[in-house]
């Protein structure tokens, strides 16, 4: 009687050692004597023990942070470039069977082709067509995984670092051309109130006395102060209206 007991208990033991439990978010990828034997969705599943193992595999959207990197574009300037690739699992049974890590696999794959990219084009590009690079890398990226079951989802390039003499003469350039742009706007200005000037001298002109009156209107503005003394040549077509009107 007490033997079957032990052997009920140890059955018992066996059974409960077999459970799993596999998230939604995952797969079980279940191994028979070392042979891939099936996928296991969902739920509470049982594999044989000592005979199965199970693997999980989590195939959600995971990121991978790749290190920064110093790479000599196109032009031979040395920059630090730094990215984050999103991927996720398609297929558990390739991810596991294909590849030793997939995730460290995928992320030195990311690494070199990040190199290899920004290494062929030029700095100017690099700097403004940021999205165009990251799609590239994403593609070159995304052959290579889709060989272990891996969906690369997006590639983003994060941190473009220059050197600091690059940085001192990009700031030069930007403050020169910021000085330029200032120049014109003036000029513009200058222009602009040039041509008001021209265009209401041409009006008053075309009126009798319309000069005159325009001065004595400035002369009343100026002369504000009893005390204050004002010294101004009057025009002659003025004084010529002063006689006009004396006679």
């Amino acid at each position: 009687m007490g033997f079957a007991i032990f052997i009920i208990i140890i059955v018992i033991i066996l059974i409960l050692s077999g459970l799993r439990v596999v998230n939604q978010y995952e797969r079980g990828l279940v191994l028979t004597l070392g042979r891939f034997t099936g996928i296991r969705d969902a739920g509470l599943r049982v594999v044989v023990p000592i005979f199965q193992r199970m693997i999980k595999v989590d195939t959600r959207t995971n990121t991978i942070d790749i290190p920064k990197q110093e790479v000599i574009t196109k032009d031979n300037v040395t920059v630090n470039v730094d990215a984050v690739v999103y991927f996720r699992v398609l297929d558990a049974k390739k991810a596991v069977l294909e590849t030793t890590n997939y995730i460290y696999a995928t992320s030195q794959f990311a690494q070199a082709a990040l190199r290899d990219v920004t290494g062929n084009i030029e700095l100017d590009s690099l700097l403004g067509k940021r999205d165009e690079v990251s799609d590239q890398i994403k593609a070159i990226v995304d052959i290579q995984t889709e060989k272990w079951g891996i969906d690369v989802e997006n590639v983003k390039l994060q941190n473009i670092e220059l050197p600091q003499d690059m940085k001192r003469a990009m700031a030069k350039q930007a403050e020169a051309e910021r000085e330029r742009r200032a120049v014109i706007i003036t000029a513009e200005g200058e222009k602009s109130a040039a041509q008001s000037v021209a265009d209401a001298a041409e009006m008053l002109s075309k009126v009798a006395g319309g000069i005159s009156i325009r001065t004595l209107q400035t002369l009343e503005k100026i002369a504000v102060e009893p005390s204050q003394k004002t010294v101004f040549v009057i025009p002659a077509d003025l004084v010529d209206n002063i006689k006009s009107i004396i006679k």
